[in-house]
């Protein structure tokens, strides 16, 4: 596996330069510690300005005391963690309602905007939020990946990589060491899991607990746990109420806090209309497959081993592991897909369905084995014929080595493929 070295270079730094020219605010999110203070303090160095940290008890108690002060300053403005001081989005909205030109405003927040509860009043219509993933394995090997564009364009071309060379037991590392910068730079398993068991504390004890008051703070750990254990499936929130030992009310709450604050997203299901036996459920995914992993106390040697519960744990953290490398490459995009998963009560199945602006539909099955076979096609087939000319194509994503089609639009493909470069 390629070493790791910092800085690393994130893609997401030039696409918020480049919507600072066209909106008034952009507001970076994303998990804490992802490297969200990073990026803006690059950014502001660029601008020749200064970042007001909110992190910053001092900082934080003076922007409280006069948040027109500060909103007031010369633009572009950077806040970090801006969720800090809710009363900000006021003084931010009433500076805009005086001058609405672009990159006045850079936030940062390690809680989704909607989930604040002033916010949706006060910036709608001038917010423009993106999203700040953990590091994606290209910008961990440095290389510029753009599996995503060449998906979303002409599938086909994929085909042409060349055999892959990456390993079980490569995959499974890979897979365990997540995307969090701090973890990354971790070497060993030993201290990358202390990193992880003391990432999802500070989650708890700080972001969810700024979020809400918990009356149950002792079950969060193991609620967390119960969330690994599904990650990448359809969303039982009785299974996991019974799991972590509460009720099911509280345990949709307590999803709610942790997906505001981006230990886990929901991917919705797609093409409800598409067939009326289609699912309305959502899949749940970590966010990070390095947190997942370590929630279920698994390692790389045994997602490598090819037992029978390994390849169930190592199937569920590879389909974690893929949807979100697409959806932070996605991400990246000017004109990013709309992403979902498809699955109907008849037992069809698509892991990720991408939707591009004009209809035209991209589709992605994850398999943790290393042969692909026929049947493994069959759910992409039938979206195919469901779409017609809608339909662009449909990747395999296997752990085995070679490239190639298998039929009309369908294809498949080495999980590595995700970030080889051109």
């Amino acid at each position: 596996m390629p070493k790791s070295s910092a800085p690393f270079t994130r893609r997401l730094e030039s696409v918020v330069a480049s919507r600072l020219t066209e909106e008034p605010v952009v507001a970076v999110h994303g998990a804490r510690t992802v490297g969200k203070s990073t990026m803006v303090h690059s950014l502001a160095s660029s601008a020749g300005r200064t970042v007001v940290d909110l992190d910053d008890l001092e900082t934080r108690d003076a922007v409280e005391a006069s948040p027109s002060a500060f909103a007031g300053a010369e633009a572009p403005v950077f806040f970090d963690e801006y969720q800090h001081v809710p009363a900000i989005l006021d003084a931010i909205k009433a500076e805009l309602n005086r001058d609405l030109r672009p990159g006045r405003f850079v936030l940062t927040g390690s809680t989704r905007y909607s989930s604040l509860p002033t916010a949706a009043q006060s910036l709608a219509g001038r917010l423009h939020v993106v999203t700040l993933w953990p590091l994606s394995q290209g910008e961990i090997d440095g290389v510029e990946e753009r599996f995503v564009e060449y998906l979303l364009s002409d599938p086909a071309s994929l085909t042409a990589a060349a055999a892959s060379r990456t390993s079980r037991d490569e995959y499974a590392k890979r897979l365990l060491r997540g995307g969090f910068p701090l973890a990354v730079l971790r070497e060993g398993e030993p201290r990358r899991n202390r990193w992880f068991d003391d990432y999802v504390e500070l989650v708890i004890e700080r972001d969810v607990a700024e979020l809400s008051s918990i009356r149950q703070r002792e079950k969060m750990p193991g609620l967390v746990a119960q969330l690994a254990s599904q990650t990448a499936q359809v969303l039982n929130v009785a299974r996991l109420a019974d799991g972590a030992g509460i009720e099911p009310p509280t345990a949709e709450s307590y999803v709610r806090l942790l997906e505001a604050a981006f230990l886990i997203h929901r991917l919705p299901a797609w093409g409800t209309t598409l067939r009326a036996r289609a699912s309305l459920k959502p899949k749940v995914h970590m966010v990070d497959a390095g947190v997942a992993g370590r929630m279920l106390r698994v390692t790389a040697e045994r997602l490598a081993a090819a037992q029978p519960q390994a390849m169930t744990q190592l199937g569920h953290l590879l389909e974690t592991f893929c949807v979100s490398e697409v959806l932070k490459q996605a991400g990246w995009m000017d004109a990013a897909p709309q992403a979902g998963h498809w699955r109907t009560h008849d037992g069809d199945e698509v892991d990720l369905v991408l939707e591009r602006d004009d209809g035209a539909i991209a589709c992605i099955e994850v398999k943790a084995g290393e042969r692909v076979s026929g049947t493994d096609f069959r759910s992409l087939r039938k979206l195919r014929e469901a779409l017609g000319d809608r339909f662009l194509g449909g990747v395999v994503l296997h752990l085995g080595r070679h490239s190639y089609t298998h039929d009309d639009r369908l294809h498949a493909l080495p999980v590595d493929r995700l970030w080889l470069a051109d």
